[in-house]
């Protein structure tokens, strides 16, 4: 089954072969899976056509992948754009909501330090 251009796997269960789809989780598939009327443990190869389309048109009710993204990515431009201190944090790379930066966030930071073995260099045998 393909719904907008991703394929949703026939042999995993409906409820977790939906999360596939950027914006939906296991939470709204469930939801969405209840408005249909589906059992959330059927797969998708066992769907009727009917039941594919109530869960087509059900999920193009959500606001899910590029318009979801596109939605995002202008929140966060809005946000540097107005100068907001969570804006400046974005433009810098750094966590947005709050989280310490002194000892975590260095992978983000760029201060990653590799760890080193007992410090003895091998001895080559000859």
């Amino acid at each position: 089954m393909r719904i907008l251009g991703i394929n949703i796997s026939n042999d995993k269960q409906l409820e977790i072969s939906l999360s596939a789809l950027f914006g939906i989780g296991r939470p709204r598939a469930l939801k969405i899976l209840e408005k249909v009327h589906i059992d959330p443990r059927t797969t998708a190869g066992e769907l009727t056509t009917d039941q594919e389309a109530q869960i087509k048109k059900e999920i193009e009710s959500y606001t899910i992948e590029g318009n979801l993204n596109r939605e995002i990515s202008s929140n966060i431009k809005r946000l540097k754009d107005i100068n907001s201190y969570r804006g400046s944090r974005h433009m810098k790379n750094l966590p947005t909501r709050g989280q310490r930066t002194k000892v975590n966030s260095r992978t983000v930071r760029g201060n990653v330090r590799k760890t080193m073995g007992s410090g003895r260099r091998k001895v080559e045998k000859t």
